[in-house]
């Protein structure tokens, strides 16, 4: 074989940063393209949590394709109501949360993790407990630092590492230039199993500038605290304490069993803590490098974050592999076709906060007049 054969023959090479749920589905659909996909997860292992999630509209025929679609049915949350409760604790009305009109799964999002990790991890190098420390591209290709591994070159470089994205900081600038703050904040911590009496049901108690979610998830339930806090500071991520704090004072006047989830946020090591934000960025690219998911486009709210992250990661795929050696075209075309998804959503993204917790307690009797409303439509006790 003649060395010209060989170059012409080599696939090109594909880091990719963040191994959540953007970055494996990225990796097998850019194996099944003619690509070499390494991902590299700053954590030591996939990350665990029973967060649910709902892999929905465009993720749907994505998993599919990948086969994976049983996999996550069989992994489905027993979740199939949602009982809303007013600040006192009692109920206002119960809703359905499954239609067969609009096929979806609630799954954790530990579990699509790790079914996508699994149907990647045969064609793709992961590399855990490792991260990029900086990016150098020229003409032909990027050279990356890595905090563990000895240096290495790539033909592209993903940023699929989420909100607080490092490739994003390292190629596009620091986080305060993209992110837009919602004046509220996410919080959620990891219950006994016997904290729920039903795990089919999902229970939501709203009071002025405060959520508290009770999740049956699939095999730990969760609570879940979004909230208004009274003064909003500078957010540290490494502060636990200063998180507690917020959370116990922000819940302090609460009833219904905001004294007990407080209690069991206060006793976790670790508990998840993070201001609700959204990405926007003028571009998602720049040069050989791209950025997918969170990264590029966070919404908060939602609840389809991941759902767009896996048909980010097909659509970057598919364009890849539709301007062989042209990466430019193939990255404006992804990008141009993910933010026709990602636009109207994240125009949603304030009316959104705002009905999911009320400022007032007349904006509160609205919301629940609405509820009240979409019930009777239901025809749900």
């Amino acid at each position: 074989m003649t060395l010209r054969e060989v170059i012409v023959m080599k696939k090109p090479e594909v880091l990719i940063v963040g191994a959540g749920i953007a970055g494996p589905a990225l990796a097998y659909w850019l194996s099944h393209n003619g690509y070499r996909p390494t991902v590299v997860e700053h954590a030591r292992q996939l990350r665990s949590g029973g967060s649910a999630i709902v892999v929905k509209g465009p993720a749907i025929p994505v998993a599919d394709r990948m086969g994976i679609l049983p996999q996550l049915r069989g992994l489905a949350t027993r979740n199939r109501s949602l009982t809303l409760l007013d600040p006192g604790g009692r109920r206002i009305l119960r809703l359905p949360l499954t239609s067969d009109k609009a096929p979806t799964v609630e799954v954790t999002r530990a579990d699509l993790s790790e079914v996508l990790h699994r149907s990647a991890q045969t064609e793709a190098e992961f590399l855990f407990d490792d991260t990029v420390t900086a990016l150098d591209q020229d003409e032909g290709g990027v050279n990356v630092t890595f905090r563990r591994s000895a240096p290495r070159r790539f033909d592209l470089i993903v940023g699929a590492d989420g909100m607080h994205s490092t490739v994003r900081r390292l190629v596009f600038g620091p986080e305060r230039q993209f992110v837009s703050d919602l004046g509220l904040y996410g919080a959620t911590v990891p219950l006994e199993p016997d904290a729920i009496e039903d795990p089919t049901e999902m229970t939501m108690l709203t009071a002025p500038n405060r959520m508290l979610v009770l999740h049956p998830s699939r095999t730990t339930p969760l609570a879940i605290f979004t909230f208004r806090a009274a003064r909003l500071a500078p957010h540290d991520r490494k502060n636990i304490a200063l998180h507690k704090q917020t959370v116990a004072d922000a819940y302090a006047d609460v009833r219904w069993r905001a004294p007990e989830l407080v209690a069991a946020f206060l006793d976790h090591p670790a508990p998840f803590f993070d201001p609700l934000t959204t990405v926007r960025m003028p571009s998602w690219s720049r040069g050989r490098v791209v950025l997918l998911g969170d990264a590029a486009a966070a919404t908060a709210l939602l609840g389809d974050g991941s759902s767009m992250a896996m048909a980010g990661a097909y659509a970057l795929a598919e364009e890849l592999a539709a301007h062989p050696g042209d990466h430019t075209r193939a990255f404006a075309a992804y990008e141009s076709r993910l933010r026709r998804e990602v636009g109207p959503r994240q125009r949603r993204v304030g009316l959104l906060s705002r009905l999911m917790v009320p400022r007032t307690r007349p904006g509160l009797a609205v919301r629940n007049a609405v509820g009240r409303a979409v019930g009777r439509t239901k025809r749900i006790s």
